[in-house]
């Protein structure tokens, strides 16, 4: 069941951006040089941050949250630095949203730097549901011979939950439009690229599943969520997802098809034109986003529209809609400074350095640009950045800050219209 709250009682004080310096429960109580810009009059921050918060077993993440977790607190101390007014947090392991209930409670409005002025909580709502990862299928996914593996649940997963997701805002979450796309068929989606095999010998091409099954496939590898949310007098969509990574498959190449798929799905959504008649949420209800509709893409999407493994395709075809404003590129001096420091595979691609977002093996995948804040072109698009501190600003802090996950942390200011 989804887990919806809210929260209006001062629960610990926060990073305010107005403060240039701040300091480390965790590390040397001395002044950062990381700073950030703040927030301009009338706009709102969002954030999107793969947390790598998972871990190998069901309950291990609260277990491990319950006793004070180092990772947590380094994932909470970007977060409080960057303070968003929205962020969604992927990879959080849902146990039945127990872990997104305990980061809201003990890491996210609790103070990791103790020397910053007090505030109010960062966050005053929350809101996970399940997901597809881990949740038994019944079938042999992957045609290995056997029906159990993690590669056989509706979406990769040791555990049902594993690798979830939660989105965190000041604003009041609009509980009863919420809409999300779990079940949704994968052969529900118009010309879907279905996974095939080409027989070596005669060059013959046959589907990689049974018809039988790839009725039962469903799309979205974690959930594809619409989260609305009042800002103001205006609701703005968060539509929030997870896509599966584009490799660990064979030649059918059935990651790469699903990733480009679950990315087409966001955008048919967000445009709505005569083909978006085909998506229907877990409620029956049919239709994509109202065309008035205001929104923000956020998520690890797991495709960079220049370098990498995926079908390039998805992510080009969403970032170039009519519907999404994305001229603007977040970017960082941490990540041009990682690329001519790491070298090897990162020498080797076309997408500018400064604009990853992703710190992948350097021999076989290099950096990349995954992770995407893309609001509706009816937005204005005030400021941007990843946070991804260069060498130098990490100096005098815990230098591990950097490490709690192998994603960086994806903002963007707008202002609604």
């Amino acid at each position: 069941m989804p887990k919806i709250h809210s929260r209006f009682a001062v629960i610990a004080s926060i990073v305010s951006l107005s403060i240039s310096f701040f300091s480390l429960p965790i590390a040397a109580q001395t002044a950062s040089n990381i700073t950030l810009p703040p927030v301009a009059k009338g706009a709102i921050r969002i954030a999107t941050f793969n947390a790598a918060l998972n871990r190998k077993s069901d309950g291990q993440l609260v277990k491990d949250l319950q006793a004070g977790d180092d990772q947590a607190k380094r994932i909470a101390t970007i977060v409080q630095l960057v303070a968003p007014d929205i962020l969604l947090l992927n990879e959080v392991d849902y146990s039945n949203g127990e872990a997104a209930k305990i980061l809201f409670e003990d890491y996210l409005n609790k103070p990791q730097a103790p020397k910053l002025a007090p505030e109010k909580d960062l966050f005053k709502y929350y809101y996970t549901s399940s997901v597809n990862t881990g949740v038994p299928s019944g079938y042999d996914l992957n045609l290995n011979g056997r029906s159990n593996d993690a590669d056989d649940g509706w979406g990769y997963g040791a555990f049902p939950g594993q690798y979830g997701m939660a989105v965190f805002s000041k604003q009041p979450i609009q509980t009863d439009a919420i809409r999300t796309f779990q079940m949704f068929k994968w052969s529900s989606m118009p010309e879907a690229k279905r996974p095939f095999v080409t027989d070596k010998a005669t060059g013959e091409k046959s589907f990689f599943h049974s018809d039988a099954l790839w009725q039962e496939l469903r799309l979205s590898s974690k959930s594809h969520w619409d989260v609305p949310i009042q800002i103001g007098e205006s609701t703005l969509h968060v539509i929030a997802s997870h896509p599966t990574p584009p490799v660990f498959d064979g030649l059918e190449d059935r990651n790469g098809c699903r990733n480009h798929d679950e990315i087409r799905l966001i955008k048919d959504y967000v445009e709505g034109d005569s083909i978006a008649g085909y998506i229907v949420d877990d409620n029956g209800k049919a239709g994509p986003l109202d065309q008035t509709a205001s929104f923000v893409i956020v998520g690890d999407l797991n495709s960079d529209p220049v370098d990498g493994s995926g079908i390039s395709k998805g992510i080009i075809d969403l970032l170039a809609s009519k519907r999404v404003a994305s001229k603007t590129i977040p970017s960082s001096q941490g990540a041009i400074e990682a690329n001519a420091k790491q070298g090897q595979t990162n020498l080797k691609q076309k997408g500018k350095p400064e604009s990853d977002t992703a710190d992948f093996n350097d021999k076989s995948t290099g950096n990349l640009r995954v992770d995407f804040v893309l609001p509706s072109s009816d937005c204005t698009v005030v400021n941007s950045g990843v946070f991804w501190p260069t060498v130098s600003e990490l100096s005098d802090v815990d230098r591990e800050l950097i490490e709690a996950s192998d994603h960086r942390l994806v903002w963007i200011d707008i202002r609604l219209p």
